[in-house]
Protein backbone atom coordinates (compact mmCIF):
# COMPACT_ATOMS: atom_id res chain seq x y z
CA UNK A 1 0.00 0.00 0.00
CA UNK A 2 2.85 2.60 1.25
CA UNK A 3 4.47 1.58 -2.48
CA UNK A 4 1.51 2.14 -3.59
CA UNK A 5 1.00 5.85 -2.65
CA UNK A 6 4.62 6.79 -3.37
CA UNK A 7 3.80 5.86 -7.17
CA UNK A 8 0.66 7.67 -6.87
CA UNK A 9 2.32 10.73 -5.14
CA UNK A 10 5.65 10.71 -8.09
CA UNK A 11 2.81 10.69 -10.87
CA UNK A 12 1.29 13.83 -9.32
CA UNK A 13 4.06 15.71 -9.50
CA UNK A 14 5.37 14.67 -13.06
CA UNK A 15 2.20 15.43 -13.98
CA UNK A 16 2.20 18.59 -12.14
CA UNK A 17 5.21 19.26 -13.69
CA UNK A 18 4.07 18.58 -17.57
CA UNK A 19 1.56 20.83 -16.96
CA UNK A 20 3.80 24.13 -15.41
CA UNK A 21 6.24 23.16 -18.94
CA UNK A 22 3.14 23.27 -21.28
CA UNK A 23 1.90 26.66 -19.80
CA UNK A 24 5.71 27.93 -20.43
CA UNK A 25 5.34 26.88 -23.90
CA UNK A 26 2.46 28.74 -24.37
CA UNK A 27 3.27 31.76 -22.49
CA UNK A 28 6.25 31.74 -24.57
CA UNK A 29 4.19 31.05 -27.94
CA UNK A 30 1.97 34.05 -27.46
CA UNK A 31 4.70 36.33 -26.23
CA UNK A 32 4.54 38.28 -29.41
CA UNK A 33 0.83 39.41 -28.39
CA UNK A 34 1.50 40.84 -24.80
CA UNK A 35 2.53 44.20 -24.49
CA UNK A 36 3.76 44.16 -28.55
CA UNK A 37 1.32 46.47 -29.85
CA UNK A 38 2.12 49.32 -26.76
CA UNK A 39 5.82 48.52 -27.11
CA UNK A 40 5.34 49.42 -30.95
CA UNK A 41 3.27 53.05 -29.96
CA UNK A 42 6.29 53.53 -27.47
CA UNK A 43 8.93 52.98 -30.68
CA UNK A 44 7.28 55.54 -33.12
CA UNK A 45 7.70 58.74 -31.97
CA UNK A 46 4.51 61.22 -30.40
CA UNK A 47 5.10 62.67 -34.06
CA UNK A 48 4.44 60.11 -35.69
CA UNK A 49 7.65 59.17 -36.58
CA UNK A 50 8.68 55.84 -37.30
CA UNK A 51 12.23 54.60 -36.19
CA UNK A 52 14.38 51.88 -37.76
CA UNK A 53 14.74 50.74 -33.93
CA UNK A 54 11.02 49.36 -34.84
CA UNK A 55 13.23 46.16 -36.80
CA UNK A 56 15.12 45.59 -33.61
CA UNK A 57 12.13 45.41 -31.26
CA UNK A 58 10.17 43.35 -33.84
CA UNK A 59 13.26 40.76 -34.39
CA UNK A 60 13.99 40.63 -30.43
CA UNK A 61 10.40 40.01 -29.78
CA UNK A 62 10.27 37.23 -32.36
CA UNK A 63 13.76 35.79 -31.09
CA UNK A 64 13.12 35.53 -27.39
CA UNK A 65 9.32 33.66 -28.03
CA UNK A 66 10.90 30.93 -30.40
CA UNK A 67 13.93 29.98 -28.89
CA UNK A 68 14.14 26.36 -27.89
CA UNK A 69 10.98 25.49 -29.69
CA UNK A 70 10.89 22.46 -31.08
CA UNK A 71 8.63 23.40 -34.20
CA UNK A 72 10.75 26.49 -35.57
CA UNK A 73 9.26 26.76 -38.66
CA UNK A 74 6.14 26.22 -37.53
CA UNK A 75 6.25 28.89 -34.30
CA UNK A 76 7.87 31.23 -36.53
CA UNK A 77 5.21 31.74 -38.74
CA UNK A 78 2.87 32.48 -36.08
CA UNK A 79 4.63 34.63 -34.26
CA UNK A 80 5.66 36.74 -37.46
CA UNK A 81 2.01 37.04 -38.32
CA UNK A 82 1.10 37.98 -34.68
CA UNK A 83 3.86 40.72 -34.43
CA UNK A 84 3.52 42.26 -38.19
CA UNK A 85 -0.45 42.71 -37.23
CA UNK A 86 0.25 44.26 -34.31
CA UNK A 87 2.63 46.61 -35.32
CA UNK A 88 0.49 47.71 -38.16
CA UNK A 89 -2.58 48.42 -35.82
CA UNK A 90 -0.62 49.90 -32.98
CA UNK A 91 0.83 52.30 -35.53
CA UNK A 92 -2.82 52.44 -37.05
CA UNK A 93 -4.26 53.44 -33.42
CA UNK A 94 -1.81 56.73 -33.03
CA UNK A 95 -1.90 57.91 -36.80
CA UNK A 96 1.55 56.66 -37.64
CA UNK A 97 2.97 55.88 -41.58
CA UNK A 98 1.71 52.48 -41.55
CA UNK A 99 4.22 51.82 -44.72
CA UNK A 100 7.02 52.53 -42.62
CA UNK A 101 5.80 50.09 -39.59
CA UNK A 102 5.51 47.51 -42.65
CA UNK A 103 8.81 47.76 -44.07
CA UNK A 104 10.63 48.12 -40.43
CA UNK A 105 8.08 44.89 -39.21
CA UNK A 106 9.03 42.90 -42.06
CA UNK A 107 13.05 43.44 -42.06
CA UNK A 108 12.80 42.86 -38.14
CA UNK A 109 10.81 39.19 -38.93
CA UNK A 110 13.14 38.37 -41.88
CA UNK A 111 16.46 38.72 -39.33
CA UNK A 112 14.69 36.99 -36.84
CA UNK A 113 14.28 34.21 -38.64
CA UNK A 114 17.93 34.40 -40.09
CA UNK A 115 18.89 33.90 -36.25
CA UNK A 116 16.89 31.50 -34.96
CA UNK A 117 17.64 29.22 -38.39
CA UNK A 118 14.04 29.44 -39.76
CA UNK A 119 13.52 29.73 -43.52
CA UNK A 120 13.70 33.10 -44.88
CA UNK A 121 11.30 32.75 -47.90
CA UNK A 122 8.50 31.86 -45.50
CA UNK A 123 8.75 34.66 -43.23
CA UNK A 124 9.12 36.93 -45.73
CA UNK A 125 5.70 35.52 -47.74
CA UNK A 126 3.67 35.27 -44.67
CA UNK A 127 4.56 38.62 -43.04
CA UNK A 128 4.20 40.73 -46.30
CA UNK A 129 1.00 38.68 -46.58
CA UNK A 130 -0.55 39.45 -43.16
CA UNK A 131 1.19 43.69 -43.39
CA UNK A 132 -1.51 44.04 -46.54
CA UNK A 133 -4.69 42.22 -44.68
CA UNK A 134 -4.24 44.13 -41.70
CA UNK A 135 -3.69 47.51 -43.05
CA UNK A 136 -6.66 46.01 -45.29
CA UNK A 137 -8.53 45.80 -42.07
CA UNK A 138 -7.71 48.95 -40.52
CA UNK A 139 -7.98 51.22 -43.72
CA UNK A 140 -4.83 51.52 -44.54
CA UNK A 141 -3.20 52.49 -48.03
CA UNK A 142 -2.91 48.75 -49.44
CA UNK A 143 -0.38 49.84 -51.86
CA UNK A 144 1.63 51.61 -49.99
CA UNK A 145 2.31 48.87 -47.64
CA UNK A 146 2.43 46.10 -50.24
CA UNK A 147 5.26 48.43 -52.14
CA UNK A 148 6.67 49.09 -48.62
CA UNK A 149 6.85 45.36 -47.77
CA UNK A 150 8.73 44.82 -50.68
CA UNK A 151 11.74 46.91 -49.96
CA UNK A 152 12.27 46.13 -46.81
CA UNK A 153 12.41 42.58 -47.60
CA UNK A 154 15.12 43.68 -50.06
CA UNK A 155 16.90 45.30 -47.38
CA UNK A 156 16.87 42.96 -44.90
CA UNK A 157 17.91 40.28 -47.84
CA UNK A 158 20.72 42.59 -48.29
CA UNK A 159 21.73 43.02 -44.77
CA UNK A 160 22.12 39.47 -44.17
CA UNK A 161 23.64 38.60 -47.03
CA UNK A 162 20.88 36.97 -48.51
CA UNK A 163 19.42 36.15 -52.28
CA UNK A 164 17.72 39.71 -52.76
CA UNK A 165 15.61 38.39 -55.75
CA UNK A 166 14.36 34.66 -54.26
CA UNK A 167 13.39 36.53 -51.20
CA UNK A 168 11.52 39.76 -53.05
CA UNK A 169 9.77 37.13 -54.96
CA UNK A 170 8.46 35.15 -52.11
CA UNK A 171 7.31 38.96 -50.52
CA UNK A 172 5.61 39.44 -54.08
CA UNK A 173 3.48 36.30 -53.82
CA UNK A 174 2.51 37.17 -50.49
CA UNK A 175 1.51 40.50 -51.05
CA UNK A 176 -0.37 39.39 -54.35
CA UNK A 177 -2.16 36.41 -52.18
CA UNK A 178 -3.33 39.10 -49.73
CA UNK A 179 -4.42 41.38 -53.21
CA UNK A 180 -6.97 38.58 -54.35
CA UNK A 181 -9.07 38.67 -51.26
CA UNK A 182 -9.75 41.92 -50.88
CA UNK A 183 -11.22 42.57 -54.47
CA UNK A 184 -11.11 42.83 -57.64
CA UNK A 185 -9.99 46.47 -58.13
CA UNK A 186 -7.86 46.78 -55.31
CA UNK A 187 -6.36 43.43 -56.25
CA UNK A 188 -5.30 44.88 -58.94
CA UNK A 189 -3.61 48.41 -57.73
CA UNK A 190 -1.70 46.13 -55.19
CA UNK A 191 -0.38 43.95 -58.38
CA UNK A 192 0.32 46.76 -59.52
CA UNK A 193 2.41 48.11 -57.20
CA UNK A 194 4.11 44.98 -56.12
CA UNK A 195 5.14 44.23 -59.74
CA UNK A 196 6.86 47.84 -60.11
CA UNK A 197 8.71 47.17 -56.77
CA UNK A 198 10.21 43.61 -57.68
CA UNK A 199 11.21 45.58 -60.39
CA UNK A 200 13.18 47.98 -58.68
CA UNK A 201 14.47 46.05 -56.28
CA UNK A 202 16.02 43.15 -59.05
CA UNK A 203 17.81 46.21 -60.31
CA UNK A 204 19.40 47.34 -57.59
CA UNK A 205 20.47 43.70 -56.46
CA UNK A 206 21.41 43.32 -60.26
CA UNK A 207 23.96 46.37 -59.87
CA UNK A 208 24.99 45.16 -56.36
CA UNK A 209 25.08 41.84 -57.09
CA UNK A 210 28.80 42.18 -59.31
CA UNK A 211 30.48 43.88 -56.21
CA UNK A 212 29.18 41.64 -53.42
CA UNK A 213 28.99 38.11 -52.87
CA UNK A 214 25.52 36.42 -51.80
CA UNK A 215 25.25 33.92 -49.20
CA UNK A 216 23.57 30.99 -50.04
CA UNK A 217 19.38 31.30 -49.09
CA UNK A 218 18.83 29.60 -45.92
CA UNK A 219 16.09 26.91 -45.97
CA UNK A 220 13.86 24.65 -43.17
Amino acid sequence: MEAKRRTAATTGRKRKTAGAARTGAKATRSAPNGHFEQAIQRAVSGSGTVSVGVVNLVKNTLVTAISGARDVGGEMGTAAVAAVRGSIRAASEIGADLGAVARYSIMGTIEAAEQIGGELGGAARSATRDAVKTTRDVGGDVNRVAGQAIQGTAEAARRLGADVGSLVQDAARGAVEAADRIGSAAGRAVRATVAEAVSGTKALAGSEGNSRPTRRRRRG
